[in-house]
């Protein structure tokens, strides 16, 4: 299930979910929409450090390969998971293979004053499920947002995603997916950690991790484009510094082990 574009616009911005873009020639930065507010921090922090600006676009991780194989003029992709920068590698169209720089984690979250008792898991989907009090569930889209994908693999492995079709509402991103299941479209979702652990966001429900081993690793990685310049590396390797992982690990991002 789709909502209109309406409706997607008025949820988007009663969470504060939109594209967040700088308006000057900075390099571009592309990134998955799990980095919404992490990523927005560690930018801010990189320019006091340094005086250098950078432009944000985000979106799935999918979308965004697109765009970069059409010729967006990205510097730098930050990816939700790590096949999608392998097979840009593998295309010629990024400087090396890049690096894991976090492990994400999904959540299900419910809006306040929703049925859904987060506290019970995926079993308190089912249980409003079969009183009849679910009518819209979100998730983003798996067919080309990993952390959709991974929410796909959690309601699979707990016997849910067949039953959830009827209910189920599919955001473009999972931004778009946390902006329908917290602003009163759908009464739960799931979503990415680090956006439920958003300061613009968590007042406005509930959440709860899901256990990582209910879906492949979400194993994030980052690649130079072909054409990346010094500032978009500055900040490329700045996302490895002290600093940045202290900020993507307020997040509930961590390094996965051996990274």
């Amino acid at each position: 299930m789709l909502f209109n574009r309406r409706s997607l616009l008025a949820a988007i911005a009663a969470l504060g979910l939109g594209p967040a873009m700088a308006q000057d020639d900075a390099p571009v930065i592309a990134a998955a929409s799990s980095l919404q507010f992490a990523l927005t921090e560690v930018a801010a922090a990189f320019t006091v450090e340094t005086g250098q600006k950078l432009r944000l676009s985000f979106g799935s991780t999918g979308n965004i390969s697109r765009q970069i194989r059409e010729g967006a003029p990205f510097e730098m992709f930050l990816a939700a998971d790590d096949t999608t920068t392998a097979a840009l590698h593998a295309e010629g169209l990024t400087r090396d293979a890049g690096m894991i720089y976090a492990a994400g984690r999904i959540v299900l979250v419910a809006p306040n004053g929703s049925a859904l008792d987060v506290d019970q898991g995926l079993d308190g989907v089912r249980a409003v499920l079969d009183r009849g009090h679910l009518t819209r569930f979100a998730i983003a889209n798996p067919d080309h947002a990993p952390f959709g994908i991974a929410a796909r693999e959690a309601l699979m492995a707990r016997g849910l995603w067949d039953d959830l079709q009827p209910v189920l509402v599919l955001g473009e991103n999972v931004s778009q997916a946390a902006a329908f299941a917290l602003s009163g479209n759908a009464e739960g979702g799931i979503i990415a950690y680090s956006l439920a652990l958003a300061p613009e966001v968590a007042p406005r429900g509930r959440h709860a991790l899901i256990p990582a081993d209910w879906h492949a690793p979400l194993r994030q990685r980052m690649v130079l484009l072909k054409d990346a310049g010094a500032v978009a590396e500055a900040f490329y390797t700045y996302m490895t510094q002290p600093a940045a992982r202290a900020i993507m690990e307020r997040y509930g991002f961590t390094l996965p082990e051996g990274e």
